[in-house]
C-alpha cells in the first residue's frame, strides 16, 4: 500500500492535451494556368542614344559639304558595286540590244524603216539645209521637252516604266534623224569663216568638245532608270558637276556648240547650234518649273546655293565646295563618260562612214 502510495506520488502530474485553435486563414485561389508564374521587375530605362547618333551623322554631314546645312538633294554619281545586281544589268544589256535592232529595222534601214520617209517629208519643206535642219530639231525639241513637261501626268496614268518607254521610243529615232541628217550635211551651208589651218585651234576644240561631254550626260548617273530596268524618277541632284552649275547639259550643249562653229565656220553649224542652245535654254526653265513642282522648299534652297552660270554660286560665295571635293567627280560614272568621250572621238570616221550610207 505503502509502495503503491509513493509510485503514485513519483508519478508526474497528468497533462491535459488543449487542442491549439489557430486563425482561420481564406482560402487560396484557384491557380489559374494561364496567368504568368510571376510578375517581373520593370526593366530599368536606358536613356536612348538616338538623338546622339543622329547629331553624330549631321555633323558629319555638314562637314562633307563645307559650310552649308547640309545637303537636301542627291548626291549625284554615287555607284556602289555591293548595290548591283547581275539580273538588272543583263536585264539592262538584253533591253538595250531590242531597242537598238528595234530602231535599225523600224526607222534606219531605207527598206524596212520609217525614217527615211519622215526626212523626205521635212525636207521638201525647203531645198535650204539650215532650214531642215532646224525644223529636225524644233520636231525633236517639241517630242523631247513636251513629253518631260507632261511626265508627271502621264506616269500617273501608265506608269512609270511605261511613259519611260514611250518618251524613249519617240525622242531617240528623232534624235538619230537629226544627228545623221548633221553630219551628212554639215559643210553644205555657206561658208563663214576658216580658221581649221590656224595653230592651236584643233587642240581647242578637241578639249573644249571633252568639257562639254562632261557635262552632257549627267543621264548616265542612273543607266537602269534610263532603260526603264528600275523605276524612274525626277532626280534633284546637288553634288559633283552640280556644284558647278544647276544645268549640266545646258553647259556642255553651249561649250559642243560653240567649239563646232568655230571649227566649221558655216552657215549649217551655226543653224544646229541656233537650234540646240534654244532648246537647252528652254530646258533650263522647263527643268527648274518640274523640280520647284516636285520638290517645292527643298528646291528652293538648292537654287539659292547653285547657279545656272559655271562657277557663279562658288565665286560669289553661295556654294562652298568640301576640302574633298575632287573625289566627288572620282567615281565610275565620270571615268566611264570620260573613256566613252575619247572613244568616240577616235570612232568619228566609223560614225560618218555609217551616216554616209543613208540618203538622209
Amino acid at each position: 500500500m505503502a509502495s503503491h502510495l509513493r509510485l503514485h506520488l513519483a508519478a508526474p502530474p497528468p497533462i491535459h492535451h488543449h487542442r491549439l485553435r489557430l486563425p482561420r486563414l481564406p482560402k487560396p485561389p484557384l491557380l489559374n494556368l494561364t496567368a504568368p508564374a510571376y510578375s517581373p521587375l520593370p526593366r530599368p530605362r536606358l536613356l536612348s542614344t538616338a538623338p546622339l547618333r543622329a547629331s553624330v551623322d549631321r555633323a558629319e554631314k555638314e562637314d562633307s559639304v563645307g559650310e552649308e546645312d547640309g545637303l537636301v538633294g542627291e548626291d549625284s554619281a554615287v555607284f556602289r558595286l555591293g548595290d548591283q545586281r547581275v539580273v538588272s544589268w543583263a536585264y539592262f544589256s538584253g533591253i538595250l540590244a531590242v531597242v537598238l535592232y528595234g530602231l535599225n529595222v523600224l526607222w534606219i534601214d531605207p527598206a524596212t524603216g520609217f525614217g527615211t520617209s519622215f526626212l523626205d517629208a521635212v525636207g521638201s519643206i525647203s531645198d535650204s539645209h539650215e532650214v531642215v535642219l532646224l525644223l529636225l530639231t524644233i520636231i525633236f525639241a517639241l517630242a523631247h521637252s513636251g513629253m518631260a513637261s507632261f511626265r508627271e501626268t502621264g506616269e500617273k496614268i501608265i506608269g512609270e516604266r511605261a511613259y519611260r518607254v514611250l518618251f524613249a521610243g519617240l525622242s531617240l529615232p528623232l534624235a538619230v534623224s537629226t544627228i545623221v541628217y548633221f553630219i551628212n550635211h554639215r559643210y553644205d551651208g555657206i561658208q563663214l569663216w576658216q580658221v581649221q589651218g590656224v595653230p592651236g585651234i584643233h587642240e581647242l576644240v578637241w578639249l573644249s568638245s571633252f568639257i562639254s561631254f562632261l557635262f552632257l550626260y549627267p543621264s548616265t548617273f542612273n543607266l537602269l532608270e534610263v532603260a526603264a530596268v528600275d523605276k524612274p524618277k525626277l532626280h534633284m541632284w546637288e553634288t559633283g558637276i552640280m556644284r558647278i552649275t544647276r544645268h549640266p547639259q545646258f553647259v556642255g550643249q553651249v561649250i559642243w556648240c560653240l567649239a563646232h562653229t568655230l571649227w566649221m565656220g558655216n552657215s549649217v553649224a551655226v543653224a544646229a547650234s541656233v537650234g540646240l542652245i534654244g532648246h537647252h535654254a528652254f530646258g533650263v526653265w522647263n527643268g527648274d518649273r518640274r523640280l520647284a513642282s516636285r520638290y517645292g522648299e527643298a528646291f528652293e534652297v538648292l537654287k539659292k546655293r547653285t547657279s545656272v552660270v559655271p562657277f557663279a554660286a562658288i565665286v560669289d560665295g553661295r556654294q562652298k565646295l568640301p576640302a574633298d571635293y575632287y573625289k566627288e567627280f572620282v567615281r565610275l560614272p565620270y571615268i566611264t563618260i570620260t573613256a566613252l568621250t575619247i572613244g568616240a572621238y577616235f570612232a568619228h570616221p566609223l560614225m560618218q562612214a555609217s551616216s554616209y550610207k543613208l540618203p538622209w
